[in-house]
């Protein structure tokens, strides 16, 4: 059985970006910065929580409410990833990547729920 989210696109990317962060909060953790490995996994999650979550909705309005979270989380994920680079944890390669793949599906994000408001 497959769930709504299940065959979106943004919702797969914020899969991959999600493993990307647990990636990096698992090197952090080894440096015994276990809060900001946590807030890290937990702003990374929220993208796809939020769309999954907000796809089982019975309107469009509150999808729209939930994917307008999930954008929000992309933008905290990318302040964590500066923060990142400002301690020492990433390269400003890395960072680079990071905030690319972010503002890629913040922008995705944002027209998916444009369309879908425009649905209602």
């Amino acid at each position: 059985m497959d769930f709504r989210f299940m065959n979106l696109d943004i919702w797969k990317d914020a899969i991959e970006i999600n493993d990307d962060f647990f990636d990096l909060a698992d090197e952090i953790e080894k440096r015994k910065s276990f809060r900001f490995a946590e807030q890290i996994r937990a702003a990374s999650l929220s993208i796809s929580n939020n769309i999954a979550e907000g796809s089982g909705s019975f309107s469009d309005k509150d999808f729209a409410n939930f994917l307008n979270i999930a954008r929000r989380s992309t933008f905290e994920t990318a302040n964590l990833s500066c923060v990142a680079f400002k301690r020492n944890y990433i390269t400003k390669e890395e960072l680079n990547n990071k905030l690319n793949n972010l503002d890629s599906l913040s922008r995705r994000i944002t027209n998916f729920r444009k369309k879908i408001i425009n649905n209602e």
